[in-house]
């Protein structure tokens, strides 16, 4: 590891408890790095601090090792339920992982106790846990830490829990703001006393983070912590050993050109990135049969039980592949991370940043690599100005075979995998037409059937980007992909009891199906429907004898006979005159 450090632990201001000192010699900390330097002693002197750092510098021991020391430092002990810190951190792995080094730490204190509160699990599970064991740390993630406020009727009384609370840590913080958790972020702090330690961590700055930091922290300290060599005015946001690539790519041989990457560089560790949870599927599925004898994990937003396993797996392993979307992208320490590879740029430039970040993690070396279409190679200048991000052109990779064909023909043994194609396709051209920079990422420069062979679609799918064109370049293939069947049986089975489902819906359409009549006929239909309501309504009337009907009937025969012109406007009056003095008065007819 290059020694990018700060001095010993020892050389601190502030004294560190000697059990800290041994843990941090056991996990071969021997150094500092800038952030842990500059923060520790501010928080230890009881300072709000608002960090911003680039990603990996090792921001987790910066409020870990403080908040420990203040617990350390309470003149009255903590009891089983009373809180004393409080880490909230945008997903669970993070959480996870934040979890495991204060494990670490909380060996040599089992005064104190921590529970981990994160989604993919049980919430009753949590708060049956948190009454019977208690807890003095909780890391959490905002969701999960929102319910468990509102979990008094089960037993748990959080609020109360918390107004012991000394210190509280928002890591992540500009990405817990991103992911939409600003509304529980609100109610939380609204149950948390204001005489308390806040830490800010974050590696950018937004306008939203600087009004989280004024409703959040008490006169903070702001500490910006450069890369060793960057300029102030031009303040590098990746790891200094970091070698960001570019390589330019047509469509249509991205996945191809990818494929050959990962076998050419099977024995390293690589995190592939995807921008949709459906792209994840689709493209994992087909690099586990594409590239052999390499262990290969997916991992997105929307596996809600399997996301810790599948993680913890990953960081164990020494080499293999990690197929995922942004959910990977911040503050996740994974262990000895060699090419981080963008398969699509990220929707945000400062993603693009994060998930650079995963490799060359404090101190160490790493490379990230992002492939890009011809008509995005602008990205390139502005990723270095607006992001103080550089990246050199990487060699067109080499070796490079055609895989879509057995794409294709992995889409047509199965239908699970022809479906996860057409969602794949249809969720990137949708998160393409969000990207934030629209002026480089236009859906309009995008060449639809270059791109569907890249995906190595058996035929394009329907949606309104597509509505109304033709593309002569796409070759759909020559099979009714309604014959393609699930090679998992209980699925076909399903599919096709839905098949003749709709089959029978249709043909009882069929049955009730009348074509249009003429218009004539429309007509007389509609005469008779009023003539019904009419004669309804009468019968209705209590006031109407069978008299009254008739005459009225009379009257309206009459008026037909003239306006068909049967009989004169002389006839016509002539019959009512009479029809008239026939009717015997009635009360109010007339004098």
């Amino acid at each position: 590891m290059e020694n990018v450090t700060e001095g010993k632990w020892e050389s601190l201001p502030v004294k560190l408890h000697d059990s800290i000192l041994q843990t941090l010699r056991e996990l071969k900390f021997t150094y500092m790095t800038p952030v842990q330097s500059a923060c520790i002693p501010l928080f230890m002197n009881n300072k709000d601090v608002a960090a911003e750092a680039v990603t990996g510098s090792g921001k987790t021991l910066a409020f870990v090792i403080p908040a420990l020391e203040i617990l350390l430092k309470r003149e009255e002990k903590l009891k089983k339920m009373q809180v004393g810190a409080l880490v909230v951190t945008p997903t669970r792995e993070l959480a996870l992982q934040i979890s495991e080094v204060m494990g670490r730490f909380l060996q040599e204190f089992p005064q104190f106790r921590q529970i981990l509160l994160i989604g993919g699990s049980n919430p009753i599970e949590d708060v049956e846990k948190f009454k019977t064991q208690g807890a003095n740390i909780i890391i959490a993630t905002p969701g999960r830490l929102e319910d468990m406020f509102r979990r008094k009727a089960d037993g748990l009384d959080l609020a109360t829990a918390v107004k012991s609370l000394d210190v509280l840590v928002l890591d992540e913080a500009d990405r817990l703001l991103d992911m939409g958790f600003e509304a529980s972020l609100n109610t939380i702090l609204d149950y948390l006393p204001k005489q308390r330690r806040t830490g800010l961590f974050s590696a950018t700055q937004t306008q939203e983070l600087e009004k989280l930091v004024r409703a959040g922290l008490r006169n903070p300290v702001r500490i910006t912590v450069k890369e060793k060599g960057s300029a102030a005015s031009s303040v590098q946001k990746t790891p200094a050993r970091l070698s960001n690539y570019y390589t330019m790519c047509r469509a249509e041989e991205k996945f191809n050109a990818l494929v050959a990457f990962l076998r050419q560089h099977k024995h390293e560790k690589q995190l592939v990135f995807f921008s949709t949870c459906a792209c994840v599927e689709y493209f994992g599925k087909a690099l586990e049969v594409l590239v052999k004898n390499v262990s290969i994990h997916c991992i997105h937003g929307k596996m809600k039980h399997k996301r810790n396993k599948i993680f913890a797996d990953f960081r164990a392993l020494k080499s293999g592949i990690l197929v995922c979307t942004d959910v990977m992208a911040r503050g996740i320490d994974i262990p000895e991370v060699n090419w981080v590879l963008q398969y699509d740029p990220p929707s945000s430039a400062s993603s693009f940043v994060h998930r650079c970040g995963r490799t060359a993690r404090i101190g160490n070396l790493g490379n990230a690599l992002v492939f890009l279409l011809p008509m995005e190679e602008s990205y390139v200048n502005f990723l270095s100005i607006n992001q103080k991000c550089p990246l050199q052109a990487y060699p067109p990779v080499k070796d490079v075979v055609d895989v879509l064909p057995k794409l294709k023909a992995m889409a047509l043994a199965d239908r699970a995998m022809f479906e996860k194609g057409m969602q794949a396709f249809v969720s990137y051209v949708q998160a393409y037409a969000k990207h934030e920079c629209s002026l480089i990422f236009r859906i309009k420069d995008l060449d639809f059937a270059a791109l569907a062979r890249g995906f190595a679609l058996l035929r394009l799918p329907k949606m309104p980007e597509l509505r109304g064109k033709t593309f002569p370049d796409f070759k759909q293939e020559d099979i009714d992909t309604d014959t393609i069947r699930f090679k998992d049986k209980n699925r076909e089975k399903q599919r096709q009891a839905r098949l003749a489902e709709l089959k029978e819906k249709k043909t009882l359409l069929k049955k009730n199906f009348v074509k249009n009549k003429a218009w004539s006929k429309q007509k007389n239909k509609k005469e008779k429907k009023k003539k019904k309501a009419a004669k309804r309504k009468l019968d209705e009337r209590s006031d109407v004898d069978d008299e009254d009907l008739n005459e009225l009937l009379n009257d309206t025969r009459l008026l037909r006979k003239l306006k068909k012109g049967k009989i004169s406007e002389e006839d016509f009056d002539k019959h009512m005159s009479l029809a008239d003095g026939s009717r015997p008065k009635r009360d109010g007819d007339g004098e």
